[in-house]
């Protein structure tokens, strides 16, 4: 069930599906993209990049490797509708969680995130959703596609899963009147400096389970400029790094996606810093005992 070269070079006692206690899914869905192209290899300059990271992390003081990570067959996505592919995620993402697995699932653009939205609560019930951009997300719909980038937490809205969103700095009027009257927690980008405190307070008003969805064009575009649409005033390394320690620490995290990097050839500097986020949070996930 594993790719012939595993996500960080791992040894084969490590990244065997049985005994792993962590799954990556890679997704490489590029369908409603709106600007910047190349999210759908994002996930092959992810793994690339994986292998270059050292298994030693430095903030825990951990090895997150040794409790195993396996690489999956990536999602197919082909020729198939937005509908079929939510589907084919969810089905994918289901299996993988009914085994038992934290679940990272590498995009592609973030339409990936409502299969996997509906997977985890197939799965595990009610959750909670925390999500990391730059953009609201919350569109109708966009461009005649109900299941486009631009409206996946309209649709996390639909399920009825209560949200908080960080980093929030591009949306349209609809997208604000509707934060508005539904009050829903948003940590805006100009706030991102000093975010901690209230990021710990908007916490408590989630579930103890919660998804995590971090579209990297969340960072400062001088930290991710290969993203499709790159908008300034974003977060950066370290400060982002303390708030994902506090949301593991604070709550239960069951499953993760990382979507729309779109590599480029003569910036191998955000594939790795993409790959990297996704170890720290593995860190993060071991040290507060979820596994």
């Amino acid at each position: 069930m594993t790719d012939p070269t595993s996500f960080f070079d791992l040894p084969d006692e490590h990244s065997e599906y049985d005994s792993a206690r962590t799954a990556i899914l890679p997704i490489p869905y590029e369908r409603t993209t709106s600007y910047g192209q190349g999210t759908s290899l994002g996930p092959a300059a992810i793994h690339a990049a994986s292998m270059q990271v050292e298994f030693w992390e430095e903030m825990t003081r951990s090895e997150p490797y040794l409790t195993g990570i396996a690489t999956l067959p990536s999602v197919a996505c082909g020729q198939a509708t937005p509908e079929e592919v939510v589907e084919n995620i969810r089905t994918a993402a289901r299996s993988h969680l009914e085994a038992g697995k934290f679940l990272v699932s590498l995009g592609g653009e973030h339409a990936v995130s409502v299969g996997l939205f509906e997977a985890v609560r197939d799965v595990h019930g009610p959750i909670g959703v925390v999500q990391f951009d730059a953009h609201a997300d919350l569109r109708q719909s966009y461009q005649g596609s109900e299941l486009s980038h631009a409206c996946i937490m309209h649709r996390a809205l639909d399920a009825e899963h209560p949200t908080l969103a960080v980093g929030i700095r591009a949306l349209c009027k609809e997208e604000s009147d509707l934060i508005d009257r539904r009050a829903l927690p948003t940590i805006w980008g100009w706030e991102l400096a000093d975010a901690k405190a209230s990021f710990e307070s908007h916490l408590d008003s989630l579930p103890e389970t919660v998804y995590l969805t971090f579209d990297v064009d969340y960072f400062d575009p001088t930290v991710m400029p290969a993203t499709g649409t790159p908008v300034p005033g974003g977060g950066e390394w370290y400060p982002t790094l303390e708030l994902l320690e506090v949301l593991f620490r604070r709550k239960r995290v069951l499953a993760m996606d990382v979507v729309e990097l779109a590599p480029r050839p003569d910036l191998h500097a955000c594939d790795f810093l993409t790959a990297s986020l996704i170890y720290k949070c593995l860190a993060f996930e071991q040290r507060a005992g979820n596994v």
